[in-house]
């Protein structure tokens, strides 16, 4: 057994108890007049509130705090479909980070179907139950389907974490690494590799941020995504332009920006000597990215690399995003989670990279220090102050663009009130 899987295997079966969560009362139960509040007679009381306002519930239940994490298991990590039931250690994981960064409960829904229209009537018949529902591990391109009929018939935030949480840490992740090669985003060239749920949702980003449509270039497992492509699906076809590369390999001469959402090794040190002087390369495939740092630094020691793990600098990590954008959210009883929602997140994160990192950040990493440039472009999930500027970004969102139901207006207020909600978290 190699070291990483005993740890891991040790990790979650350790102490006699299975897995990573647990369900705990937030209310005593210790007497029999609790009891009688917490159960029969008196939980008839708030049940009757409900009835009258539906609003109630926020009051008296932990919805307004409590997020559905829902996969049917069908694109796992970078393991593929291995079912439902093998997915639920990832779920599991994101109930650990949806209350570690961001003090969120979540229960983790496994579910044995693949028929998108199936799976929306089942989240759909669960929404009295959840604040926010954080779709996951759901294959491309049922993922779109589901994700977009979900917003449309349901009133509170719904986002699949595959799509747009990638794609706003990779947002503001481009956004400073192209200030550090000093290129606006408008001058980019943009080859993605990989045009899953990820792919997509990230080059969509990356347009809506100022990188031309035109400047992009999608590749996936057949090659080039170019217009008059037969067999394409509407998402690809969106993306497809006008060029006469036809490879992965031909697509990256000259290109300033790679990013990978494919394959282990897809891009070899020839291919990275042909790109820009100063080339930006996004390898994210995992648990191997599409390139290892060492060798595109090889071929260009110019290069700003970051990949999808936590053991090289620049690690594009959806915890960064999801457990900041369902506070905001929930925190302003937001309808839906918007793409202005999720620009903002981006935008907060990018400028909070350059700012002065605190000590506590370099002891979460082995006294490391960490400044705004080529190995530092994006944030540490280990920063406290990712909280206070990310979910307030994105509750100002929600309120400017109308989908607050209850909007904030003392923004001190609430940045306050996030610092001391997550103080024993840090302490």
């Amino acid at each position: 057994m190699d070291e990483l899987k005993e740890k891991a295997l040790e990790y979650h079966s350790r102490g006699g108890v299975p897995g990573k969560v647990s369900v705990v009362p937030t209310k005593p139960c210790v007497t029999a007049d609790d009891l009688s509040l917490a159960y029969t007679p008196g939980v008839a009381k708030p049940v009757l509130e409900i009835a009258d306002n539906p609003a109630n519930a926020f009051k008296y239940t932990s919805k307004g705090n409590l997020v559905a994490v829902i996969s049917n298991g069908t694109a796992i990590l970078g393991l593929g479909d291995r079912g439902a039931l093998a997915s639920k250690p990832v779920m599991e994981g994101k109930g650990v980070l949806f209350k570690r960064f961001a003090d969120i409960d979540v229960f983790d829904i496994e579910l044995n179907e693949k028929d998108p229209k199936k799976i929306i009537e089942i989240v759909k018949a669960m929404e009295p139950t959840f604040g926010g529902v954080n779709l996951e591990d759901i294959k491309a391109p049922e993922c779109f389907e589901i994700e977009q009929t979900l917003i449309k018939e349901c009133s509170i935030p719904i986002m699949h974490d595959d799509q747009h949480g990638t794609a706003i840490i990779c947002t503001a992740g481009i956004i400073n690494a192209a200030e550090v090669v000093g290129k606006p985003l408008s001058e980019l060239k943009c080859v993605f590799n990989g045009a899953g749920a990820a792919g997509v949702s990230c080059a969509k980003m990356f347009i809506a941020a100022g990188v031309k449509k035109e400047n992009l270039i999608m590749c996936d497992s057949k090659g080039v995504i170019y217009k008059g492509r037969p067999g394409l699906n509407a998402e690809k076809e969106d993306l497809a332009v006008e060029t006469p590369a036809r490879t992965l390999e031909q697509a990256l001469v000259g290109a300033d920006v790679f990013v990978g959402l494919s394959v282990a090794n897809a891009v070899t040190a020839e291919m990275v000597k042909t790109m820009s002087d100063r080339p930006i390369i996004f390898a994210m495939a995992n648990p191997n990215p599409e390139i290892l740092p060492e060798t595109a630094l090889a071929a260009n020691p110019n290069v700003i690399m970051a990949t999808g793990r936590s053991d090289y600098p620049n690690q594009i990590n959806n915890v960064l995003g999801f457990p900041f954008i369902f506070r905001g959210a929930l925190d302003v009883k937001a309808g839906a989670i918007t793409e202005g929602m999720k620009m903002a997140a981006a935008k907060a994160l990018a400028a909070l990279a350059k700012e002065p990192v605190p000590e506590i950040v370099a002891k979460a990493y082995g006294g490391e220090k960490f400044s705004f440039g080529p190995r530092y472009i994006v944030p540490k999930p280990f920063d406290p102050r990712v909280i206070e500027w990310e979910a307030v970004a994105v509750a100002k969102a929600a309120c400017d663009e109308g989908v607050a139901a209850e909007p904030i207006t003392d923004w001190d207020a609430y940045r306050e009130q996030l610092k001391n909600r997550m103080k024993k978290y840090w302490e």
